[in-house]
């Protein structure tokens, strides 16, 4: 019972080895005290940064990250179904069928209520 854990055990632990090697060597070789940087001064850009400490993003920001990610997952579950069509049959191009018909309504539900609207 136990080997069929030692893979998913050997494979945590190198993980957690690994990891804690990196956390020692940046202690070991990362800046300290007065050597870190202002976070007032410019990063890799050059441009000073404009963001204050108590700046927060708009709840429209999250509804559209969370909209985006909804409907891209949603449309990666059609790609198998597009390269195996022929494969699963009628009844495979009826419920794709369906569920872009649901994807659609979901759209334009959240079109109409106002979600995508940048405010």
């Amino acid at each position: 019972m136990l080997r069929s854990y030692l893979p998913a055990i050997v494979f945590l632990v190198l993980g957690g080895a690994i990891g804690g090697l990196f956390v020692y060597i940046n202690a070991l070789l990362g800046p300290k005290g007065k050597a870190r940087k202002d976070t007032t001064e410019p990063y890799e850009c050059g441009l000073p940064s404009e963001v204050k400490s108590g700046f927060r993003f708009g709840i429209s920001f999250y509804m559209i990250a969370m909209l985006f990610i909804l409907f891209d997952i949603e449309v990666i579950f059609l790609f198998p179904i597009a390269v195996r069509l022929r494969d699963f049959g009628t009844f495979a191009m009826y419920e794709t069928i369906t569920f872009i018909a649901l994807l659609t309504v979901a759209f334009v539900y959240v079109w109409r209520r106002g979600a995508l609207s940048w405010r």
